[in-house]
């Protein structure tokens, strides 16, 4: 039972759950992003209902069902007859039923525990009577009578004991798991994109009330990373990657680092065929934890360009991760977006092409230590 809010309404917990659930939508982001992260919304929502965590599973449920049936109407780009959207309608027979089996059950744990919560109370409140009315009641002092003349003068010299008073003194190693080779390509000419189209969905979930999810990454990453960059590397363009996995246990873990076709300049970088890589997910149902990509002659950082890139991810997930490698500087760090600010700033930011100027002051990202775990 969560002490913080067993004394809330059941009513009321509903719809603070309803309310994480509320999700956005940015209509400069592509329709079939939003369908892309309804298949991940409800792969999660599936484990979260597989192993008993009803919460969780409710809220992904409501905000897939809220996103599909509402939001996305609005979208420039939505077609009823869109093949996408025909796959989500067969997903909302399932999710709709199932997030009002879930408000069921949780309305039903929440009467519980708040009328446990009342017990509790009116214990505590009869307790602190029963207290009150076995605390000794305090005796007026007694003034002591004063003596004649005569008998002050016999008790003259002797030891008065009755006025002594004594004072009494009152702290495992993963593996990385590759899809059926997905070429890295390295053009001749100019790339046709940069690096403001990269991969974006948008799941749109808030934290989880307890803190962030630990993002398990297998130590051999970043070398397997690298080697295959190396050719890109030494021709001064960029690298990136996908990484996915899945939810276990309130653990997010990264099982697959997926290299797409790609174009490349030393500071851009777009991912091509992109349905070849959202069908190996499919096929494998995997989920898209964040991304990774090199510098090869700057120092790990997020430009201006990957703030809006990742934020991107981190909507659709807050333990999402940016993976900077510098091999120049024989370095790499892992990012997110700090999400009392930089997470709120950054997709509120007009700009969302091109490098473009952003305050230093507060931070709008930093090192991800939180969450990500090598392991």
């Amino acid at each position: 039972m969560d002490s913080n809010l067993s004394d809330l309404h059941p009513d009321n917990r509903i719809k603070k759950l309803a309310e994480e659930a509320e999700p956005q939508v940015d209509f400069t982001i592509p329709a079939r992003r939003y369908f892309r992260s309804g298949k991940e919304m409800v792969r999660m929502a599936t484990v979260y209902y597989d192993e008993g965590k009803l919460e969780e599973a409710y809220k992904i449920y409501l905000r897939f069902s809220i996103l599909f049936l509402d939001k996305i109407k609005g979208h420039p780009e939505f077609n009823t007859k869109n093949e996408d959207f025909k796959d989500i309608k067969e997903k909302l027979q399932t999710a709709i039923p199932r997030a009002e089996e879930l408000k069921n059950k949780l309305l039903k744990k929440y009467k519980i525990e708040y009328e446990a919560h009342l017990q509790n109370v009116q214990r505590q409140k009869e307790q602190q009577q029963l207290k009150a009315q076995q605390r000794p009641q305090p005796v007026a002092p007694q003034m002591k009578p004063q003596s004649a003349p005569a008998e002050r003068r016999l008790t003259a010299g002797k030891s008065d004991l009755a006025n002594q008073v004594a004072i009494v003194p009152a702290l495992p190693d993963d593996d990385i798991l590759y899809p059926p080779p997905l070429t890295v390509q390295v053009p001749s000419e100019k790339p046709l994109f940069d690096r403001s189209n990269k991969p974006a969905s948008l799941l749109n979930s808030q934290p989880l009330r307890h803190g962030l999810r630990p993002v398990i990454v297998p130590a051999k990453l970043i070398h397997e990373f690298l080697v295959l960059a190396d050719r890109n590397t030494i021709s001064n363009k960029e690298t990136c990657g996908i990484l996915a996995g899945k939810l276990s246990q309130d653990k997010l873990v990264i099982t697959h680092l997926l290299v797409p076709e790609q174009n490349g300049t030393p500071d851009s970088c777009t991912t091509q065929n992109e349905e070849a890589l959202f069908a190996f997910q499919d096929k494998f149902d995997l989920i898209t934890l964040g991304w990774i990509h090199t510098h090869p002659t700057q120092t790990a950082f997020l430009s201006s360009v990957d703030l809006h890139t990742h934020c991107s991810y981190q909507l659709m997930m807050p333990e999402a991760l940016a993976i900077v490698c510098a091999p120049r500087y024989d370095n790499y760090r892992c990012f997110c977006l700090t999400h009392d600010y930089g997470l709120r700033y950054i997709a509120n930011c007009p700009i969302k092409n091109g490098f473009h100027p952003h305050p230093s002051e507060p931070p709008l990202f930093m090192v991800s230590f939180p969450s990500c775990i090598f392991s």
